[in-house]
């Protein structure tokens, strides 16, 4: 009698962070000040990356990242995470930053990444200070699914978001258009997120967020 092998538990992944691109790290932060009435608080460089970073707490273990490309710091010598190498990204970020894109957290980046239904990139270490984390990332730079599918990210060290004061803000709702919605929700079930995004179809690849802030409610 032939028995069936049972089939190997994913680690459920959940929201980690946003990430909101600007040309510049002061332009971010000022933008994101200005629609929320929250200052965000410098994070630090992401040395081989080339980039660096300013946080807000957007509640329990979960921030908005607001990202862009370090001037002080050489061109990496690989491509830049989140399509921060792209032409078009850049100039249409120029004049107004934006959300591009979402992490997940997992207990186990590598299992999750296995399952997951698509390429999240290679599984690479990071440290600065105390935190440390591994991370996927794309050889070529790209976001997974255009943005829509999350890039997954192990801590394993405190959180960041522990760190950072109560900012009075709160994600109310992530949402997402792509032009293959089915597949994109498949594999967000797989990692126990489909609950998580709201993704419908569009010929697009877009994502937003609904914010709850001291002003009131926000889309990002």
């Amino acid at each position: 009698m032939t028995h069936a092998r049972p089939l190997m538990q994913v680690p459920r992944a959940q929201i980690d962070h946003l990430v909101f691109a600007a040309a510049t790290l002061a332009q971010g932060i000022e933008h994101v000040a200005a629609l929320t009435g929250v200052t965000p608080r410098p994070g630090g460089k992401h040395l081989g990356m080339g980039t660096h970073n300013a946080l807000v707490a957007l509640g329990e273990r979960v921030y908005l990242e607001i990202i862009a490309i370090d001037p002080e710091q050489p061109k990496p010598l690989r491509k830049r995470w989140f399509d921060l190498d792209d032409g078009n990204l850049m100039a249409d970020i120029v004049d107004r930053p934006r959300l591009i894109h979402w992490v997940a957290r997992t207990p186990d980046i590598a299992a999750t990444a296995q399952h997951a239904g698509y390429e999240s990139g290679r599984i690479l270490p990071f440290a600065r200070g105390d935190y440390r984390w591994r991370i996927g990332v794309a050889d070529d730079g790209k976001r997974p699914g255009a943005g829509v599918l999350p890039t997954l990210i192990e801590w394993e060290s405190a959180h960041p978001a522990e760190a950072l004061p109560d900012s009075g803000l709160s994600i109310t709702q992530l949402a997402a258009s792509h032009p293959d919605p089915a597949t994109v929700r498949r594999s967000l079930e797989r990692m126990g997120l489909g609950e998580e995004i709201r993704v419908t179809f569009d010929r697009e690849a877009r994502v937003a967020a609904m914010l709850r802030t001291p002003r009131g409610l926000l889309s990002l």
